[in-house]
């Protein structure tokens, strides 16, 4: 079928061939005799690189063109919103409005009135139901993208109860779902309103899939490849291999550490695989890499190796870092990339071969852990790029003849896990049913019980099974005074307001009673409240640190807004060290010397600073509502301060566009210290000044007035 047959508005039809689209994949023509033109609700199960997009973007823009109403795309993920925002821009050439938002939790956005197609991610929506919106009620189609990660912990439960809440909110909205290859899709179109469900394992290119072990790669379709040995590393040597072969490679490893490693040891190979004008282009990137702010050791470790051709890539980069490798990876210009498994579930990043250096991971509190077939199954679904590659290839490495066997039939002959509703969580209810209370979802215990029937859980387990468990959350709610029960379920003023902070009522309840207990507010007491809350990701103590630790206890215990004896000894700790971190950064020490001394990477950083002032945020307004309006002003000074990461007397000039904390320590160390001073200044005076020159001389006049 080509996208001149399609039943669709002809200007739609035009522009999409004017952008390359002529013929349909099979998946995308199941999908249109499925119905998604006619307003069928659909769930579309195909691997990587199959259609999905194109299925979204048709389904989006005929039903806005046709029914009006708008469109709300929502992803896991804040690479992927941006991602598919940049894909249905370009129906802005038909006169509709794309909107993306990510940030800002505590917003009803009402600006978004005015797009027909907005996307966002699974948080930010669900902070929106919270806040409602008038136009959260004018949907006509709802999409939902990486569906399969219901099965994750965190993001499944988000993820179930939005897309209930949306479809209540809007009945009539036609809802697609899309997701990766699984084994019970049917339960998810059953959920979704008895969905129609398009499930292929067709792809643009072909995959096979095998393991390595002692020199050969054996492949599920019989084929076997011999590997030249030309190094003792067995992945290197796989890696080599397909560069040879003109290819590219996409290597996962188990941990941040071994893919940094890796990629180092690579670059000693990899530079003899580059023509002239990729050695001269690689060159240029690396300097450019090195002069990237957050400028730490890391810059110069990548800057080596991208100069060589290859790169590591993993959460602790920056994102500007992390953006730079993909796309010299999509142009082709780097060779190698090697990896954590968070690539696999981010951006679209396909390679002719994909290797699985390692199926282990360490997860916290529980140690070395295989990944889920699922997980595997996203990583090798990134082998084969479209337009380049006839086949594409991914390989899993043994270390012996029975892990050989166990990950041929587990992994690569396997079929991913059932996926699962993680809904039943305590943690996951306490957040999700206040939210339902305070957004008057539900009034009553039976009318929540008639919500949690029509979520995921409620299909597979029936919401009757966690009564005992809900139960709990709601007298924990109401002990706490988050909510009401005397009639009707109903939030309290500070319940509706914790909600909308989209925190867990645990951390209100911790910052609350910290709150309280406070008489005078000091920046260390108020950066540990808030790593004492669970939603703050802490720093664990590394080895022979514990003595260090408890000597900055001691001297600071007294001023702690908790009771440091209800507390896990480790995890006071750690909730310490996390604590110390960020009080380092809001008096100013540079980022290459706080990663060194906590043991984190710079994107490691920029969560904790982001998470810390999102929390100090919150805490500001939780004291506005119990009435401790003496120390609003100190917390706001304390959150402006982790925000910028500055100390109290450069608040003022970080204020200025283009302005951040180092630029902002020059400017005051030069004698620049307030704005009146900046006003008086010259342009000359201020371009002579490290880091600022004229350019920016003449934005810090432009926005004082004076040029």
């Amino acid at each position: 079928m080509r996208i001149s047959d399609l039943n669709i508005d002809g200007r739609v039809k035009e522009l999409l061939v004017r952008y390359g689209y002529v013929e349909l994949y099979p998946p995308q023509v199941d999908a249109i005799r499925a119905g998604i033109l006619n307003g069928v609700d659909t769930v579309v199960a195909i691997p990587t690189a199959a259609g999905k997009t194109l299925i979204a973007e048709l389904t989006i823009v005929n039903r806005i063109l046709k029914h009006g109403g708008k469109a709300l795309y929502f992803t896991p993920l804040r690479a992927l919103a941006s991602e598919k925002f940049n894909d249905l821009m370009k129906y802005s050439e038909l006169g509709l409005k794309v909107a993306i938002t990510t940030g800002d939790y505590d917003s009803a956005n009402e600006w978004l009135e005015k797009y027909d197609i907005i996307v966002s991610t699974y948080e930010k929506t669900d902070s929106l139901t919270r806040h409602m919106p008038k136009w959260i009620r004018e949907l006509s189609i709802i999409v939902a993208d990486e569906v399969h990660l219901i099965n994750d912990g965190e993001r499944g439960p988000i993820l179930e109860v939005l897309l209930t809440k949306l479809i209540s909110l809007n009945p009539n909205a036609q809802v697609l779902a899309l997701s990766a290859t699984v084994s019970n899709a049917e339960e998810i179109a059953k959920w979704l309103r008895n969905a129609k469900l398009i499930a292929s394992d067709w792809r643009p290119v072909k995959l096979r899939e095998g393991v390595y072990y002692r020199g050969s790669i054996e492949f599920n379709d019989g084929v076997i490849v011999e590997v030249p040995y030309l190094t003792s590393n067995s992945t290197i040597n796989i890696a080599l291999d397909t560069l040879v072969n003109g290819g590219q490679a996409l290597i996962f490893t188990s941990s941040r550490a071994q893919a940094v490693s890796l990629a180092r040891k690579l670059s000693n190979y990899t530079h003899q695989y580059l023509s002239k004008e990729e050695g001269k282009e690689l060159r240029e990137l690396s300097k450019k890499i090195l002069a990237l702010e957050p400028i730490t050791s890391i810059n110069s470790i990548l800057s080596e190796c991208i100069k060589c051709g290859v790169a590591f890539h993993h959460a602790g980069l920056a994102h500007p870092h992390r953006k730079i490798i993909e796309d010299t990876f999509r142009s082709r210009i780097l060779k190698v990339v090697c990896a954590t498994p968070t690539l696999a579930a981010g951006v679209n990043l396909p390679a002719r071969r994909v290797v699985i250096d390692s199926i282990n991971r360490y997860e916290v509190g529980i140690g070395s852990v295989q990944i889920p077939i699922l997980e595997y199954k996203q990583m090798a679904g990134r082998a084969g790029r479209p337009k380049y590659d006839s086949i594409g290839e991914a390989v899993i490495i043994a270390g012996s003849k029975a892990s050989f066997n166990t990950l041929m039939s587990k992994y690569v002959l396997g079929r991913p896990e059932r996926l699962t509703s993680k809904l039943a969580s305590e943690k996951a209810l306490r957040t999700h049913i206040l939210s339902l209370i305070a957004s008057e979802f539900t009034g009553s215990e039976d009318e929540l019980m008639d919500f949690m029937e029509k979520t995921f859980f409620g299909i597979q387990y029936g919401a009757y099974s966690i009564k005992n468990r809900v139960k709990r959350v709601l007298e924990f709610l109401e002990d706490n005074e988050l909510i009401t029960a005397s009639r009707r379920l109903k939030a309290t003023i500070l319940g509706r307001r914790v909600s909308q902070l989209y925190i867990d009522p645990k951390s209100a309840v911790i910052i609350r009673r910290g709150l309280e207990k406070a008489k005078d507010i000091k920046p260390t007491s108020i950066l540990h409240l808030l790593c004492s809350t669970p939603d703050m990701p802490k720093i664990y103590l590394g080895r022979r640190e514990e003595e260090k630790y408890l000597a900055i206890l001691e001297e600071v215990e007294e001023e702690l807004l908790i009771d440091t004896s209800l507390y896990d000894y480790d995890m006071l700790l750690a909730e310490l060290k996390t604590a110390m971190m960020l009080n380092s950064w809001i008096n100013e020490e540079g980022e290459e010397k706080i990663c060194e001394e906590y043991g984190i990477w710079p994107g490691d950083l920029y969560v904790y600073v982001e998470t810390a002032d999102w929390l100090t945020y919150s805490i500001t307004e939780i004291a506005k509502v119990i009435g401790k309006k003496e120390i609003v002003t100190p917390l706001q000074s304390i959150n402006s301060r982790v925000k910028n990461g500055v100390r109290e007397e450069l608040l003022d000039l970080v204020k200025l566009e283009g302005i951040g904390r180092v630029r902002a320590r020059m400017l005051y160390n030069s004698g620049f210290k307030t704005i009146d001073d900046l006003k008086k200044a010259t342009i000359e005076q201020l371009s002579s000044i490290p880091l600022i020159g004229k350019t920016l001389a003449v934005r810090i006049k432009n926005q004082l007035g004076k040029t």
